[in-house]
């Protein structure tokens, strides 16, 4: 969803909004950095390795993305658990915070996502086609990020069950975000009115 949401390959490409950034591995050249205001304009986002990647195409400036995997690492999260934990904090912010975006939202994943699986076993004859098609290109996408990863294509027979917690981290970061009026990471809170400011 990620690489369909933001296309790497065009990140390149000056005439698109296509924009990357991974906290861990941004590398930015110092008059860039100058150029867009250093981090004044993210200190309250978020998404701040994602939003510094559109600032920087947006002042027009070039961007690139590259796979080094061969040549340095992080581990972002341990277990599954670990990433719904890391996650929360981000979820309710791609939505912009709006408590309506994560219903619609929920509600297609659930549908695009579940569908296929379901369509399979309870359509008959031809009417299964679809979701045929539709479970054949999922595990496409699989194998074309086994090229790419160390997920392998026979994850995709789990796709389900990071379906659901894809939508319990959606829903958990909502709740808890609205509940704690604000977002609390690494001992310290960051108070929902100022992060609905602060986007960028």
């Amino acid at each position: 969803m990620f690489m369909f949401g933001h296309r790497p390959w065009k990140v390149a490409d000056p005439s698109t909004d296509d924009h990357m950034g991974v906290g861990a591995f941004n590398l930015v050249r110092r008059r860039v950095y100058d150029a867009v205001g250093t981090y004044q304009a993210l200190r309250m986002e978020v998404l701040d390795d994602m939003k510094l990647g559109k600032v920087v195409k947006k002042a027009g400036f070039a961007q690139r993305n590259v796979f080094g995997g061969d040549l340095i690492s992080i581990r972002w999260a341990k277990g599954a658990m670990g990433v719904v934990n890391n996650l929360t904090k981000n979820f309710f912010a791609v939505l912009s915070f709006q408590w309506w975006r994560t219903l619609i939202s929920a509600f297609g994943l659930a549908f695009l996502n579940f569908g296929p699986f379901l369509g399979v076993f309870l359509a008959h004859g031809w009417a299964r086609l679809p979701y045929l098609v539709a479970l054949g290109s999922m595990f496409l996408i699989y194998l074309g990020m086994s090229w790419r990863s160390a997920v392998p294509p026979y994850y995709f027979l789990l796709h389900p069950v990071s379906t659901a917690l894809f939508i319990y981290t959606l829903f958990r970061s909502m709740i808890l975000t609205l509940w704690n009026h604000g977002i609390e990471w690494r001992g310290t809170k960051y108070p929902l009115d100022e992060l609905r400011k602060g986007m960028v």
